[in-house]
């Protein structure tokens, strides 16, 4: 059976093998083009689609349009008692960081000193993991300045 470039072309573009393989498949299989593909699966001749420069740019913005999808729908808040006193999605806060990120600092660390709650809450109000760990350091926080207030009391002398 003679093999022809037509068909070798068509297996190629099937399983992205080499022309070697694919002229080689096609011999052994007598040019039935499905024992080739079988063939070529059996040995491991089969190669994945290359991905392009723009499939792999593509497969970039998809990436971030999903980060920037869930950034909006969870939020950010900072509370004192049962009071909100801000509530912004993520994706403002991630950006307010890059631009501001001394200032951000400040603020959270000054938030948290002031007895102010930090946490996350997801698209439909479930709490965050991360928020366990934003109440320890909250309590940690309320806890020291307590001690503190009670040893500076323990450690200034009555006046008479």
């Amino acid at each position: 059976m003679t093999i022809n470039l037509e068909q070798i072309d068509e297996l190629r573009k099937r399983t992205n093998a080499s022309y070697e393989d694919a002229k080689k498949s096609l011999e052994e299989c007598n040019g039935d083009m499905v024992e080739a593909l079988i063939y070529l699966e059996k040995h491991k001749k089969i190669k994945p689609e290359e991905k392009t420069a723009t499939d792999n740019f593509g497969d970039f913005i998809l990436g971030v349009k999903r980060i920037i999808k869930k950034g909006n729908q969870t939020k950010f808040i900072i509370k004192k008692g049962d009071s909100i006193i801000l509530s912004l999605p993520v994706t403002i806060v991630v950006i307010v960081t890059v631009i501001a990120p001394y200032i951000t600092v400040l603020a959270l660390i000054l938030a948290i000193l002031t007895g102010h709650r930090i946490k996350f809450q997801g698209k439909n109000g479930e709490d965050m993991k991360v928020n366990e760990t934003l109440d320890k350091v909250s309590d940690s926080v309320v806890n020291l300045k307590k001690k503190l207030v009670e040893d500076d009391v323990k450690a200034t002398p009555p006046t008479n």
